[in-house]
C-alpha cells in the first residue's frame, strides 16, 4: 500500500505558503500526501491561506486533507515532516531593523550586517519554541526549517537540540543562483552538479559540473557572466532591488579570483556600496510589503471570492514555485532513501578541517533516510578562512547573547559584523535595537 504523508507548514500564513501547497500538486505522484496542516499565531491572515489551500487542494488534490489552526497539539500531533518559515515580527519589524540600521551608517539587510542580528534574536526563541511543541507531539517528525537568519536559527538549534539529526536547516539562495547559472549554459539546474561552501548567505561556488559529460563549467559561465549585458528585469516578475542584485553579480564575479560568490556576499565586502544605493525612507521591506506581500494576498482574495482558480490571476500561473521545489524535494529525498545531493547545513567534522569544528558550514550534501550527510571538502584558502572565521564568531556571539541574555557578547557580536565594525555604532545600533524589540528579545543584562 503506497504510503503517504502528513505534513504540516509553521508560517501558515506566509506569503510562501501558497507556493508550497502549489509544490505539493505538482509533485502528487511523487511526493502523496494526505493531510497538510497550517499553523500560524495569526489566526486572520493564516485563514486567507487556509482556505486558498482548501480551494487548490480541491480542485488539483482532492485526496489531501487542508486543515488551518493556531493550536501547536492540533498542528503537530501525528506529523511526518514540518515545514518552518516563520517571521518573528514580520515585515513591519524587518522594516524597523533595516531603518534603524541606516540611520547609524550601516547597511540593514534582512539576513545580513545589524538587519541580520535584529531579526535573528527574535528568530531564536520564535524557532526554538515551535521545535519544542513539534518534539511534544510528534517526536520523531523531520523539521525543514527555511526560516531566516539561517545561519544563525542553525547554531542555535543545534546547541538547544543537541544531536537531534531530524533538524535541518536549509536554503534555497544557492539553488536560485544555479538556476541562473543552468540558463546561461542553456540547460537545465537539474543537469548540473555543484561544489560550494560557505556559511549560510556566505559561500561560494568552486565547480558546477555538467551530470552527463563531467565538464566543470564553472570557468565558462565565469566568463560569460562577468560580461553579461545589463538585465532591466523586464518580461520577469521580479522587484527593483533583485534587479540591482543580479546587475551587480557580474562586478561580483570579475573581483572574484576563482569561485562564483553568492550574491549576499555584496553586503559583507561591498557594504559602503550598498549603503549608498539604499533609501532609508524606503528599504526592501517596503518593497516587498508594497509588491509580492501586497500581491499575493490580493489573489488570494480573488481566489476565495469565486471559490475557485478557475479565471483567476493565480490560476493561470503553473502549479509549481521555485522556492517551495527545494523543500518539496528535499521531504522526498527523505522519506524515499534516495541519496540525491543537496546544498545544506550541517556541523562541521571535518568537512571543511581548518575551519572550527562543530561550525554549521553550508556544502553539498547527501540526503537519506537518516538526514543529510555532508561530502568531505577539504580545506579553504587564506582569504575565505579569514571570512568565514570572523563570520561565524559574529554567528555563535549572537547565540549567545540570546540565550545567555548577555549584553556584553550582543555587543561584541555587532562589533564583529563587517557591516558595522565599530565598537561606539555597535553599542548604538544595539541600544536602538533593545528598544524596538522589547516584544521579542530575551532581556540582555
Amino acid at each position: 500500500m503506497e504510503r503517504k504523508f502528513r505534513i504540516a507548514i509553521a508560517g501558515g500564513g506566509s506569503r510562501y505558503t501558497p507556493g508550497i501547497l502549489r509544490m505539493l500538486v505538482n509533485r502528487k505522484e511523487r511526493f502523496p500526501i494526505s493531510k497538510v496542516v497550517l499553523y500560524d499565531n495569526e489566526a486572520e491572515r493564516q485563514e486567507k491561506v487556509g482556505k486558498y489551500g482548501q480551494i487548490l487542494m480541491k480542485e488539483y488534490y482532492p485526496e489531501c486533507e487542508v486543515v488551518y489552526t493556531t493550536d501547536a497539539k492540533e498542528a503537530f500531533t501525528d506529523i511526518d515532516f514540518v515545514f518552518m518559515q516563520i517571521r518573528a515580527g514580520r515585515l513591519k519589524m524587518r522594516e524597523m531593523d533595516e531603518k534603524i540600521a541606516m540611520k547609524h551608517g550601516c547597511i540593514g539587510q534582512e539576513t545580513c550586517g545589524p538587519g541580520g542580528f535584529a531579526y535573528g534574536m527574535r528568530s531564536i526563541p520564535a524557532v526554538c519554541k515551535i521545535i519544542e511543541d513539534v518534539r511534544k507531539y510528534s517526536p520523531e517528525a523531520w523539521i525543514l526549517n527555511y526560516s531566516n537568519p539561517a545561519a544563525i536559527v542553525a547554531e542555535a538549534t543545534k546547541r538547544v537540540f543537541k544531536g537531534d539529526h531530524r533538524i535541518i536547516n536549509i536554503c534555497d539562495m544557492p539553488i536560485g543562483l544555479l538556476g541562473i547559472y543552468a540558463y546561461v549554459c542553456q540547460k537545465e539546474s537539474k543537469q548540473l552538479e555543484p561544489r560550494y561552501f560557505g556559511l549560510n548567505h556566505f559561500g561560494w561556488f568552486t565547480h558546477i559540473y555538467d551530470k552527463k559529460t563531467g565538464e566543470d563549467l564553472l570557468p565558462y559561465i565565469r566568463k560569460v557572466v562577468s560580461n553579461m549585458p545589463e538585465f532591466d528585469g523586464k518580461g520577469f516578475d521580479i522587484d527593483k532591488s533583485w534587479v540591482e542584485t543580479f546587475n551587480f553579480l557580474r562586478t561580483m564575479v570579475k573581483d572574484s579570483d576563482e569561485y562564483l560568490p553568492n550574491n549576499y556576499l555584496q553586503y559583507y565586502l561591498y557594504p559602503k556600496r550598498c549603503f549608498s544605493i539604499e533609501d532609508p525612507n524606503y528599504t526592501r521591506a517596503n518593497e516587498v510589503m508594497d509588491g509580492m506581500e501586497k500581491k499575493t494576498f490580493e489573489m488570494l482574495d480573488e481566489v476565495i471570492e469565486k471559490g475557485s482558480l478557475e479565471g483567476t490571476e493565480i490560476g493561470k500561473e503553473q502549479i509549481t514555485d521555485g522556492h517551495a521545489g527545494y523543500i518539496v524535494d528535499l521531504a522526498y529525498a527523505i522519506a524515499f532513501n534516495t541519496s540525491e545531493k543537496f546544498i545544506a547545513m550541517c556541523e562541521n567534522h571535518g568537512t571543511i578541517p581548518n575551519l572550527p569544528e562543530g561550525a554549521m558550514v553550508e556544502v553539498v550534501c547527501i540526503a537519506n533516510g537518516q538526514g543529510v550527510e555532508p561530502l568531505t571538502f577539504g580545506e579553504i584558502g587564506t582569504f575565505y578562512k579569514g571570512l568565514l572565521e570572523n563570520q561565524y564568531a559574529y554567528e555563535k556571539l549572537t547565540v549567545d547573547a540570546c540565550l545567555e541574555g548577555s549584553y556584553h557578547k550582543a555587543w561584541q557580536a555587532l562589533t564583529l559584523n563587517r557591516c558595522v565594525n565599530d565598537m561606539p555604532t555597535a553599542k548604538a545600533l544595539l541600544d536602538d535595537y533593545i528598544e524596538a524589540n522589547k516584544d521579542y528579545w530575551p532581556e540582555l543584562k
